[in-house]
């Protein structure tokens, strides 16, 4: 599907323990050692949407299919990866195949679990990760901008805008800013900065893992988190790891109550996948019918034949047009037929583009 979020970190930090409970797979090996994570494990999570349980109710679909988000939880990074430390260069390497990273911090004190640096500062790991994140972009950028600089004063147009925006990322990380503060000038720029894959351009979630008893408001170590993301325009989120893997071995009708106990509206794993979803500037669209009832992810601003794609190539290849329903519409009018009638279905072209929320039906040839 094509939406991915790496989790990365230092060793016992909590990764894997939130990867498990992030799939309810026991997939990834929690271990109290570095490296107890050698390859990537990938699992995909569903977006919880309680808009399409009310689409499927009014469409009285047989069967619900949610849109997904796929997690890669990588092998936790040590000082010195750029340079091959640990297994940086594999480390490395997988995270540069994901569209955002998932930074799990460790904001939680236990003597029992060892720390890869002999203390408990959020702030500090998430400088040494992103240290040498930007060591490896800085050595790659180094190479390759001045013989992009070079081809566009020969007239090479495409190098000339890649010689732009990526000689303005490696000016960044020669301050010691990450690539994702560049500012492309047009969609040429944003293009020739995506296809770079500089670790350090991607979005960044910060995940503050804390203790139970801080679950609900968290600590002064995720206060500093928080703070850093804010002056940094990043994401954070507060989880309890050991709560989030108690929680999957427990019935589905005992958890709503545990999670009130504990001063809870829901899961710490739900908001890191919404807030990854936001992150990556998603939104759904969705397709109902008796058969089911049917979330679909695209990125904010797509137009109508890019979401029909979404579902078939075929869909937009052939796309002739888009029957549209706002969601407030479609649960107000109690379905397609109602909203219809209320003249609230929409006939949208090919420019038309798709919000969040939109109940779609398409038409196309080919």
């Amino acid at each position: 599907m094509g939406f991915r979020c790496g989790i990365v970190g230092l060793p016992n930090v909590g990764k894997s323990t939130l990867f498990n409970a992030l799939t309810e797979t026991a997939a990834a090996q929690a271990a109290n050692y570095p490296f107890c994570t050698i390859e990537p494990n990938v699992g995909r999570v569903a977006v919880p949407d309680p808009r399409l349980d009310e689409i499927a109710r009014i469409a009285r679909s047989a069967q619900e299919i949610e849109t997904q988000l796929e997690f890669v939880d990588i092998a936790g990074l040590v000082r010195g990866a750029s340079q091959g430390e640990g297994l940086g260069n594999q480390f490395l390497g997988n995270i540069r195949e994901v569209d955002a990273i998932v930074h799990v911090l460790r904001c939680f004190e236990d003597g029992d679990v060892t720390h890869v640096e002999g203390r408990v500062d959020p702030i500090a790991d998430a400088e040494t990760v992103e240290t040498e994140l930007m060591l490896a972009d800085l050595e790659s950028l180094e190479k390759r901008v001045p013989a992009l600089a070079k081809k566009a004063q020969q007239g090479d147009k495409e190098a000339k805008v890649q010689a732009s925006v990526l000689g303005q990322a490696l000016e960044l990380l020669r301050e010691s800013k990450p690539a994702r503060l560049a500012q492309p000038r047009d969609a040429e720029e944003k293009l020739a900065l995506d296809r770079a894959q500089l670790l350090t351009a991607k979005p960044v979630l910060y995940v503050c893992n804390v203790d139970e008893a801080d679950a609900a408001e968290g600590n002064a170590h995720s206060a500093r988190v928080f703070a850093r993301a804010a002056a940094e325009d990043a994401r954070a989120v507060i989880v309890s790891a050991a709560i989030e893997a108690e929680i999957v071995t427990m019935p589905a009708e005992d958890r709503g109550e545990f999670l009130s106990d504990l001063g809870l509206a829901e899961t710490g794993l739900s908001r890191v996948i919404r807030a990854g979803y936001d992150l990556l500037h998603l939104i759904t669209f969705f397709t109902a019918g008796p058969k089911e009832a049917r979330a679909w992810t695209v990125e904010k601003g797509s137009r109508a034949p890019q979401a029909a794609g979404a579902i078939h190539s075929d869909f937009e290849r052939g796309f002739i047009r888009a029957e549209t329903i706002a969601y407030e519409d479609f649960v107000r009018y109690g379905g397609e037929a109602g909203a219809k009638e209320a003249g609230k279905m929409r006939s949208e072209g090919k420019d038309y583009v798709v919000q969040d929320g939109d109940v779609m039906l398409f038409r196309f040839n080919v």
